[in-house]
């Protein structure tokens, strides 16, 4: 069952759509409008692409996610120890207060219930909503993942938008105070 007012929201996307561009945008205007989104957006899809580096929301600073296999080779894999860095800087700034969580992926290792796992979960658990670029060819895995507890997005700011404004609470919020979700029910 899906929630338009669910906390967790699945920015899902197919091949040859930009999910990191959609999220970058979104977290940066959601930062220049006076909210705290913090999380990680890639900067590229594949160790070719700005040698699959990240940026952490709100500072700015860029990561490597991966590490080379040899000298030889073009191709990489993830690095899991600057995951699990990047992943401690987001809690650190998580602590600080947050308005929204971004994730650039859910991926291999969120779906082994590693990765990011841990923060979506805290997230979730402080009624911080969480955004989080999903293949097509995971959104099943996700929907296990947060048991069944998930909104599923196009691939757009439009869409990101719109859940976003049904989700986000400032003064007068838009929920109201009668009305609790499918997902508020579930936690």
């Amino acid at each position: 069952m899906f929630d338009a007012q669910c906390d967790l929201a699945a920015l899902v996307y197919t091949a040859g759509e930009d999910p990191d561009n959609v999220l970058y945008e979104f977290a940066s205007g959601l930062n220049a409008s006076g909210y705290r989104a913090v999380g990680i957006v890639q900067l590229g899809r594949h160790c070719i692409d700005a040698g699959l580096s990240a940026m952490l929301m709100p500072t700015g600073e860029q990561l490597q996610l991966h590490q080379r296999l040899d000298q030889e080779s073009a191709g990489c894999r993830l690095d899991v120890g600057q995951l699990t860095t990047a992943g401690e800087r987001i809690a650190t700034t998580l602590d600080a207060g947050a308005d929204i969580l971004i994730v650039n992926r859910f991926g291999r290792q969120e779906r082994k219930g590693k990765g990011f796992s841990r923060l979506i979960e805290r997230a979730l658990g402080d009624d911080i909503p969480v955004v989080i670029a999903v293949p097509h060819h995971h959104f099943d895995d996700l929907i296990k993942f947060a048991g069944g507890m998930t909104v599923k997005l196009h691939c757009d700011y439009e869409s990101l938008d719109a859940w976003w404004s049904l989700v986000s609470t400032p003064a007068g919020s838009l929920r109201r105070p009668d009305h609790s979700t499918v997902c508020e029910v579930m936690k």
